[in-house]
């Protein structure tokens, strides 16, 4: 029996593994059950692939998304993994077909949706396949409190009862204390063992810039990029197929992906993402959970996200295979005025106070002047150990400071003189309209149009304004009250340096931000290599997954395409500590891969890299 590295070697490529991805892969060996929290990009399926290749029996692996499940055999098939699926694709005879192969125990690895495992007789075969484990992948879909909930997720916990000596595993890239609480006793995990990795994605650069015409900040963006792929998120369908129009018109290979379009549509703009057919995808969120697509080299967010949860996944998408990725969120304070309204909306005030909660951190995170990589893993209870992570806009591009010890003073004064005159507490929009002077029935019915701080605020825009409240907020002198609406009432803090008349530094927003400064910041994944050789190799691969009809990924990632083009190898033992390439590919793809680059070394010299 081999040993978990030669494995590796020998299937997957690869020589090392990633963080905690051994630590999980014994635990589960071991017959412990495990809950892995692991980003995007950190390996989660190798977690229960490579233990399902050595031991006996069949690994059962529940996936919410029928797009992976296919993805994952067929990059499981191309590496000579015995591995399969059942879904609502399949016609009954190709499904009787693998049923049967299942009855032989002819595969390692099942791939199947939650729903499916439910329905009548699947207990009863999972019993007779010698089931060694359950791997529950994208686990936080069992929580109220993920980002993704499907009720179907609960049921799993029939699994326990019915296969009480069957390990499982829960994995998943992103949840909080409360949610990883909530996967493990919904799924009945007896005393799991639990791997937290770092959330910190470092190939990944983050930038927040002013949304001001945004069709032609797109354009502007992908121009430089023309030949990556990438995914850009709208907040309406309406805006995605608008979005996907303006750049397909300029000649860009852009389609449109949201709950709008027939199934079938859906699947096809899908496919040709996956394949490389159209390089940018304009999507709703209903995109994205799930695309093993490791090549995606930036995400753009053309509206404010709901969340942070979100958008640490939706920006997740970028950069899995390790080298760098581009993040950038366009904001306008428009955009919370928008997600405001839609959360008025909300009859359960539960979930509209959690709501509004989420907004609120999602723009604290737009509008901070701190690094963007920090913010995030302060969200997620984890400390970015640096000061400058280099690799986001503020730590690049810091933002200037000001003065703020006046206007924050008008502003803290006209929470208070409100308070203090209403009894009651007023939101900030109220607060806005108040010191500019606004003439609104509430004003007048309320008499705040007599306060001393009416209309003391004039010199500054409502947005302007509503940026320095936000940061008030941040900085802790001004809260939320406890009631149903959001209204404002100053902190002890607020109080003291209101009474004090402390110095306040505060920061300016990034649309005041001068725009000359641009300095290019740090990217961590970068592999340099001869590019020409690399966009012949790309090419070739292409050609190879085309044949087979499986997108290019299956057959290489990036990351090999680029250790190729820097190592140049011209035999098949030249090929030996290549990332991603195991002992099937070598033997498929070896000959015409070395033949393809000894062919170029005959009109090209070799470069050498540091």
């Amino acid at each position: 029996m081999l040993t978990l590295p030669q494995l590796l070697k020998s299937t997957f490529g690869y020589a090392t593994f990633r963080p905690l991805q051994r630590e999980i892969i014994e635990a589960n060996l071991v017959g412990e059950d495990v809950f892995a929290l692991l980003p995007t990009g950190g390996g989660k399926s190798l977690c229960f692939q490579l233990p399902a290749l050595a031991r006996d029996g069949l690994t059962v692996v529940v996936s919410p998304l029928i797009a992976l499940m296919k993805d994952q055999v067929d990059a499981l098939q191309a590496s000579g993994v015995a591995a399969t699926f059942l879904n609502s694709t399949l016609g009954a005879e190709e499904s009787r077909s693998r049923l049967r192969g299942l009855h032989r125990g002819d595969y390692k690895l099942l791939y199947v949706a939650p729903e499916r495992l439910m329905l009548a007789g699947w207990i009863e075969n999972l019993k007779t396949w010698n089931v060694s484990c359950i791997a529950i992948d994208e686990a936080h879909c069992v929580s109220e409190w993920g980002h993704d909930f499907r009720p179907e997720y609960r049921q799993l916990a029939k699994l326990r009862t019915a296969l009480p000596d069957v390990p499982m595993m829960a994995l998943t890239a992103t949840a909080t204390g409360r949610v990883r609480e909530d996967i493990v006793t919904h799924l009945k995990l007896r005393d799991p063992q639990t791997f937290v990795a770092s959330f910190n994605r470092p190939n990944l650069t983050y930038r927040v810039v002013p949304k001001d015409e945004p069709a032609k900040q797109i354009i502007t963006f992908v121009r430089k990029r023309e030949h990556e792929s990438g995914i850009i998120y709208c907040a309406s369908r309406a805006t995605a197929e608008r979005v996907a129009e303006s750049l397909a018109g300029r000649g860009f290979l852009a389609r449109p992906y949201h709950a709008g379009l027939d199934a079938a549509e859906r699947a096809r703009n899908q496919e040709m993402f996956l394949r490389d057919d159209t390089r940018i995808i304009c999507a709703t969120i209903a995109f994205g959970m799930g695309i093993n697509k490791p090549n995606v080299r930036w995400v753009i967010h053309h509206d404010l996200p709901k969340n942070i949860e979100g958008y640490y996944q939706e920006t997740g998408r970028a950069g899995r295979d390790g080298l760098p990725g581009d993040c950038l969120l366009l904001f306008s304070p428009g955009d919370i005025a928008k997600q405001t309204h839609f959360l008025d909306e909300i009859t359960n005030e539960q979930e509209r106070s959690i709501a509004r909660a989420q907004l609120r951190q999602i723009v604290h995170y737009a509008e901070s002047s701190g690094c963007r990589r920090a913010e995030l893993l302060q969200y997620f209870g984890e400390t970015f150990p640096l000061n400058n992570c280099g690799a986001c806009d503020n730590c690049a591009e810091p933002r200037e400071s000001f003065d703020g010890t006046i206007v924050a003073q008008k502003f803290l004064s006209c929470v208070f003189r409100i308070q203090q005159a209403s009894r009651f507490g007023a939101g900030l929009n109220h607060v806005i309209e108040v010191l500019t002077g606004a003439k609104t029935d509430k004003i007048t019915r309320w008499g705040h149009d007599q306060l001393s701080t009416y209309g003391i605020g004039g010199e500054l825009s409502r947005p302007q304004w509503a940026s320095i409240g936000r940061e008030l907020m941040r900085l802790g002198y001004v809260g939320l009250g406890t009631g149903e609406y959001a209204t404002l009432e100053l902190t002890a803090e607020g109080m003291a340096v209101l009474r004090a008349r402390t110095p306040i530094t505060l920061t300016k927003p990034a649309a005041d931000a001068p725009k000359s400064r641009r300095v290019a910041p740090r990217r961590e994944g970068d592999i340099d290599c001869d590019e020409i050789l690399f966009e012949k190799l790309r090419t070739l691969r292409k050609l190879l997954a085309d044949e087979r009809k499986v997108p290019a990924y299956i057959i290489f990632g990036d990351n090999t395409l680029r250790a190729l083009a820097r190592e140049y190898p011209q035999s098949l033992s030249d090929l030996e500590g290549i990332p991603g390439i195991g002992e099937k590919k070598r033997a498929e793809f070896g000959e015409v891969i070395t033949a393809t680059i000894s062919a170029y070394l005959k009109h090209n010299s070799r470069q050498s890299f540091d």
